[in-house]
């Protein structure tokens, strides 16, 4: 005993130095940990206030909290006289390792961020992406989900959205059909043009303050190709396309104007042969 009284006499100033650093380092961790709490929510209210997704904005308030703790531990066991220099790179080599290991998952989420930061498309819009049309229904932080036409769910990873041409036909208050009408070179175009400009110009969803454009395109091998480009509202692109076609095919049927169509004559020759 009196030797462990001794050892404490003798080296008070040596206990008494590590045990200040000892209490500092608990003050720097416990300060550490209230600064990356704070900063960890300041960011989620900024983002969520930016309408981020949810699972973005927990993520990387996740991240920021787990890199100030980090550096909170490195800075406190530095202060009591550790080398540093070794676990700092440990914990680089270590995630050197894991991005490498995750690399297809850090690109997918790194595409997600921008995608939900740059918004080229929201969710309900019609998209073509990646060899693929439909409707968004989620956009998720590794990945997007679209519903086709034929109620069909489609998984696409961001990676691949970012990195191949968005169409995104919701983006515009409104769209302009492409129509392309042959009729036989045997018809009247004006009375053509006429029949095709009405038709057009009389459904009630085609925008009227915007100008119908009708016209010969092209002189084909067996039709005259008339564009007929009315202006509507995107969200009544699909009707007013099949409506015009039907109205269309209609009223040159009425009219007497063929559409011309693929014909094939096939010629029979018949060789008589002499019975002998």
């Amino acid at each position: 005993m009196e030797q462990v009284t001794d050892w404490l006499i003798a080296n008070q100033d040596l206990i008494i130095n590590y045990g200040i650093k000892f209490v500092v380092a608990l003050a720097i961790l416990f300060v550490g940990k209230i600064i990356a709490k704070v900063i960890s929510k300041t960011i989620k209210k900024l983002l969520t206030k930016k309408e981020f997704d949810k699972t973005v904005v927990s993520f990387i308030g996740s991240l920021v909290y787990g890199i100030f703790i980090i550096i909170t531990f490195i800075v406190a066991i530095s202060h009591l006289g550790f080398n540093t220099s070794s676990l700092v790179a440990i914990v680089g080599a270590a995630g050197l390792a894991i991005g490498l290991a995750l690399q297809g998952s850090l690109s997918n989420f790194a595409s997600g961020i921008l995608l939900i930061t740059l918004k080229p498309f929201k969710s309900g819009d019609f998209i073509d992406v990646s060899g693929t049309s439909g409707i968004v229904e989620e956009i998720n932080i590794f990945a997007t989900k679209l519903r086709t036409g034929d109620n069909k769910a489609v998984i696409i990873p961001n990676g691949r959205i970012t990195s191949s041409n968005i169409i995104n036909f919701s983006a515009k208050p409104m769209r302009r059909i492409d129509l392309v009408i042959g009729v036989g070179y045997s018809a009247d175009l004006a009375q053509t043009k006429e029949i095709l400009t009405r038709v057009a110009s009389s459904h009630e969803l085609v925008l009227k303050d915007q100008a119908i454009t009708v016209g010969v395109s092209e002189l084909a091998d067996s039709s005259v190709n008339f564009v007929v480009r009315p202006w509507v509202k995107t969200s009544d692109y699909w009707p007013v396309y099949y409506a015009l076609l039907e109205t269309i095919k209609v009223e040159l049927d009425n009219a007497g104007i063929e559409i011309p169509f693929p014909q094939m004559s096939v010629h029979v020759n018949q060789e008589n042969s002499n019975e002998s």
